[in-house]
This record gives C-alpha cells, sequence and structure tokens, in this order.
C-alpha cells in the first residue's frame, strides 16, 4: 500500500537548473531557484525567474549566491511572466544586461510537513523486508507520478513515487511489483 505523499513539493526541483550545488563543508547547502533574465528598463533592474513558485524567495532584503558573489533584493514587483526585480549594487541597465542568464542559489525553504526533493536525494532506498535497492540520485517529473531515480551496482531505476510507504530521514521504504528492478 502507497502512502500519500501530497506534501511532496518541486521547489527547487532536480534538473540542470534546480540541481543541488552540494554541500560544502563550511556552508549551507545551496539550491538553484531560479535565474536572471533580461534587463527591464533603464534603472537598473531584471526580469527573475523562479524555478517555483516560493515568492518568499524575493522578499526585500532575500540574498541569493551567484558566481559573481551575493546579490540582494532591494525591490520587486510580479510581472505577467516573472519579476521585476532590482538588486543592490546594479545601477544602470548596462550592468543589468551583464547579469542576463545568471543562477540564483539559496538555502531550502523549512516547512512542516513537505517533503522537498533535495531531502530526498542521497536517501537510503529498502524494500518493506529491508532489501536495499540503490541511493535517490534524482527526482524526474513524469505526468502520472513523479520517479526516484535510484542508482545501484552502475545501473539506474525508475521507481514511482506511488511505491514508497515510507520517508524518514535518508531512508525510503518502497513496495514495488515484482520485477520492477530487473527492468532494462
Amino acid at each position: 500500500m502507497a502512502a500519500d505523499f501530497a506534501g511532496l513539493d518541486s521547489d527547487e526541483r532536480n534538473s540542470d537548473e534546480r540541481e543541488l550545488d552540494g554541500r560544502d563543508s563550511e556552508g549551507p547547502v545551496l539550491l538553484s531557484v531560479g535565474r536572471i533574465g533580461r534587463a527591464h528598463g533603464l534603472r537598473g533592474d531584471v526580469v527573475v525567474h523562479l524555478s517555483s513558485e516560493r515568492e518568499e524567495r524575493l522578499a526585500v532584503g532575500a540574498t541569493f549566491e551567484t558566481d559573481r558573489g551575493p546579490f540582494i533584493v532591494v525591490s520587486r514587483s510580479r510581472l505577467t511572466s516573472g519579476w521585476k526585480v532590482h538588486f543592490e549594487g546594479v545601477p544602470d541597465r548596462t550592468a543589468a544586461e551583464g547579469l542576463r542568464g545568471l543562477e540564483l542559489r539559496a538555502e531550502p525553504i523549512e516547512v512542516e510537513g513537505v517533503i522537498w526533493v533535495h531531502d530526498l536525494i542521497g536517501s537510503v532506498v529498502v524494500e518493506s523486508d529491508g532489501l536495499r535497492r540503490g541511493e535517490v540520485v534524482a527526482v524526474e517529473e513524469n505526468p502520472a507520478h513523479d520517479l526516484l531515480v535510484v542508482a545501484d551496482a552502475g545501473r539506474q531505476h525508475l521507481v514511482p513515487m506511488v511505491f514508497v510507504t515510507a520517508i524518514e530521514p535518508k531512508l525510503i521504504t518502497i513496495d514495488p511489483p515484482d520485477g520492477l528492478f530487473e527492468l532494462v
């Protein structure tokens, strides 16, 4: 019987733009949460495209890590597609144009009762009888159910979330149908 995981949220889902940046031994885990798009106007504003619906990411004073150092949100407003954002230290359109394509990274948002994709990455996957099936290396979107990408012994298996019966810190228990791990 599958558990109900309606709380699984895909904020910063695993893809090249949402991948975990890794754990720095000195710092927190940072997630890719968006990208800077085109310049907007003459005063240094840019269009930001978030990879989730988490508007609080752009609160005034929020800080993003980038390959060019930290960026702090000074102001923001909703656009039809994305957000118009002004970052501290971006005085004009010329400076804003130079930021296009820059990835924005931030710490995960903690929400009680919600399981984030980054919490699943690195978890050991076992069947209900204790048989170890591998480790979660990614979570893929799928129209029916999100899929855990489970790697073991050089092979990867796709396990639909519907077969997950329990999630504990760094341990996922599944009840898959016979033959799931024999599929190539």
